[in-house]
């Protein structure tokens, strides 16, 4: 089997130092990112003007949907909503460009839970045009719009006069400027308690420390595996994912208001089924599989899953826990609270391809999956000390 902890080091250590060294000169990085921090809080960019890349995208949060009420988020039309929950935007840019890796045999990298945009650039073009999302009818629209922002004139001081003359090149420029917004350190801050611990200048708990020897233990919780957690062979910080693909056999959400949506947004009903990456790459194979997350900031990101189906970060620890070990609940439409009290777990949304060499059976007892739990609690960013929040 791949040890998948190694491949996320070895990634690590070629992508952190480029992504952010491969660029033009200070300078225009920092121009560039100035517009593509205008437009992601800019709520005119959509149809109806009212919603910004950074409605779901909260710093409160994150950079996730800081709306904890649904486990998708609503769209700028009423009455619509995503069918996936939002993915934090920190730490994105680490991703690698999306690839099939020929030598372990899976696929790395890209952007969206289920890889469909290879880039940070290809990413950004995506919400504007999504029904469900920020609705524009097209390209020329949002361009339009840019048009008559008072930050237009930004356009011709970083692309050149003329910059959002040709529609199709300009929206290319405004995804550039949102990338370039991703890159700057507010998005990548590394300042948690796990952090301030590697580097000498803090302390974590015995409980915390019993959690990241069971995260890291092989026999144990395992969770490095996937979510590798020391720092890579030039000192570069952990990024808590491999950029890998996986079907952890979570259940249906019941309370997914997709479901429910008009035919024409969602043809299937209530029997939609979410392929993930398998409908990426249009192998059955891959069905199921959704990204590795970051654990970076987790304690901030709930819901979690693909669907968000886990409203606790402790329920999520249970499931990976004893998944194999609970019996099946009565129906495949039980939420995350009645299936801890019930005992049971539903069955997998997609039952084929579900990885059952990592998780499902770790034997951890109650304390241990508590200490876990505190363990990725110091992940959070904005560690200030003994005063702050650990």
């Amino acid at each position: 089997m791949l040890n998948k902890s190694l491949m996320g080091s070895a990634l690590a250590a070629l992508l952190i130092l480029p992504a952010l060294a491969d660029k033009p000169t200070a300078s225009q990085r920092t121009v560039k990112a100035k517009l593509g921090q205008a437009l992601f809080f800019d709520p005119s960019l959509s149809s109806p003007p009212g919603q910004s890349c950074a409605t779901c995208h909260d710093a409160g949060a994150a950079l996730t949907d800081p709306d904890r009420r649904l486990p998708v988020s609503k769209g700028v039309l009423p009455g619509r909503v995503g069918n996936r929950n939002t993915p934090t935007a920190r730490y994105a840019v680490f991703s690698p460009a999306f690839h099939f890796d020929k030598e372990d045999g899976l696929y790395v990298g890209g952007q969206f839970l289920d890889g469909r945009a290879a880039t940070l650039e290809e990413q950004a073009k995506g919400p504007f045009l999504n029904p469900l999302e920020m609705a524009n009818p097209d390209a020329k629209r949002v361009v339009e719009k840019v048009r008559r922002a008072a930050y237009r004139d930004q356009f011709d001081a970083v692309f050149g006069k003329g910059a959002l003359d040709d529609p199709e090149r300009a929206y290319e420029r405004i995804a550039e400027a949102l990338a370039a917004f991703e890159r700057t350190p507010q998005f990548s801050p590394f300042s948690s308690k796990y952090d301030a611990w590697l580097a000498g200048k803090a302390k974590l708990t015995k409980q915390e420390l019993r959690g990241l020897r069971l995260f890291e233990a092989e026999n144990k919780g395992n969770c490095a595996a996937c979510h590798p957690s020391k720092p890579g062979p030039r000192g570069e910080p952990p990024l808590f994912t491999d950029f890998t693909y996986d079907n952890l056999g979570v259940p249906r959400n019941p309370d997914n208001p997709f479901y429910t949506l008009p035919a024409q947004l969602n043809p299937a009903g209530l029997n939609w089924v979410d392929r993930g990456l398998g409908a990426t790459v249009n192998k059955r194979s891959e069905d199921g599989k959704f990204k590795v997350p970051t654990l970076r900031n987790i304690e901030l990101t709930g819901p979690y899953m693909h669907n968000g189906y886990f409203r606790t970060l402790r329920g999520t620890v249970a499931f990976y826990n004893d998944r194999d070990r609970k019996p099946r609940c009565g129906t495949d439409r039980v939420a995350e609270e009645a299936a801890l009290n019930g005992k049971c777990w539903p069955a997998p949304e997609v039952a084929a391809n579900v990885n059952r060499d990592e998780l499902g059976d770790l034997g951890l007892s109650e304390r241990e999956i508590d200490d876990i739990v505190a363990f990725m609690k110091t992940l959070t960013d904005g560690w200030q000390g003994a005063k702050g929040k650990p």
